[in-house]
């Protein structure tokens, strides 16, 4: 599937708040790039975010800003496939990013969604490098070596096609909700994605946390079509979460099972879920207490995919 811009990744490519810091002495060049990721494996979809930081070894005060057809900031990035490699555009190339300023031998730090900038769609490894032009120099400098990223999918555990209600954002289209387990090296992620495969749009794909191996995770649709997830993370410990049709994350609670039950969802009166049957961990009680309890993850939500022509 061929994906069209509909939006200006202006605001997109560089997301999170400047971080001024002290750089550490290098010899090696005039600007030294470093960009990292938090594993190398991923599904299709997921946001993808790189952590890069710029460096002013130049000895003067440096202004990064797009000049002619040279952007100062961007990737590289390539799909390696049967030995050959094939460069991979961005969705929009006539970008434009606000200039930075970086003083003499300090440093600025930010961390960027890759998911929505270029379209790493295919199965298979991609290298990928950070990239940053210095007008005043006319140079380009790069992040080396290139991280390799591998693009794989999940396995399918449960699937379902639902409209849209009248009156919320999208009313009377449909989505598509998949959850999906992915598995990493140390453990098995749970995931959802959410599509309207009629127009081409991600609205997400949440990393909903850690899945025991053996165990399915119970999931439930509400009378406004909303999704209700119940998953076991751990030995007697189980994640709820309820997610709208657009992607957002509306509850998330933690529960322990009881000597005699396991929590399960069942549905009130109302028309929504609940979960019974499992003992509620209140977070205020645990910060209370001082114990740091390992935190629900949710994948960061990536920008949702423009429509197909």
């Amino acid at each position: 599937m061929i994906f069209r811009p509909s939006i200006r990744p202006a605001a997109l490519a560089l997301l999170s708040a400047l971080c001024v810091c002290a750089a550490l002495p290098d010899a090696g060049a005039q600007v030294r790039v470093d960009f990292s990721l938090r594993r190398s494996l991923f599904i299709r979809y997921e946001p993808l975010i790189a952590t890069v930081t710029i460096t002013n070894l130049s000895g003067r005060d440096l202004e990064l800003a797009d000049v002619d057809n040279h952007k100062w900031f961007s990737f590289n990035i390539v799909h390696v496939e049967s030995g050959s490699e094939a460069l991979v555009p961005p969705f929009n190339a006539d970008y434009s990013l606000t200039p930075v300023q970086i003083p003499a031998g300090r440093s600025i730090k930010r961390a960027v969604n890759i998911t929505p900038l270029y379209p790493l769609t295919e199965f298979g490894i991609y290298r990928v490098r950070a990239t940053v032009f210095d007008s005043q120099s006319g140079h380009f400098f790069s992040s080396n070596p290139p991280l390799n990223v591998e693009i794989t999918e999940g396995r399918m555990l449960w699937q379902q096609t639902v409209g849209v209600p009248e009156g919320e954002g999208g009313g009377g289209k449909t989505r598509t909700l998949t959850l999906l387990s992915h598995r990493l090296p140390d453990e098995t992620q749970l995931y959802l994605r959410i599509e309207d495969k009629e127009g081409g749009l991600i609205y997400c794909t949440h990393q909903m946390g850690k899945l025991v191996s053996f165990s399915k995770p119970e999931v439930e649709i509400d009378a406004n079509n909303q999704i209700h997830i119940l998953q076991n993370t751990a030995p007697r410990m189980f994640l709820y979460s309820k997610v709208g049709l657009n992607g957002q994350i509306l509850d998330r609670k933690e529960y322990t099972a009881l000597s005699d039950t396991r929590p399960a969802l069942r549905r009130d009166t109302a028309g929504g879920f609940q979960v019974v049957g499992g003992s509620y961990v209140d977070p205020n009680v645990i910060a209370a207490q001082k114990i740091a309890p390992p935190p629900p993850s949710v994948g960061d939500r990536p920008v949702p995919l423009p429509k197909s022509n």
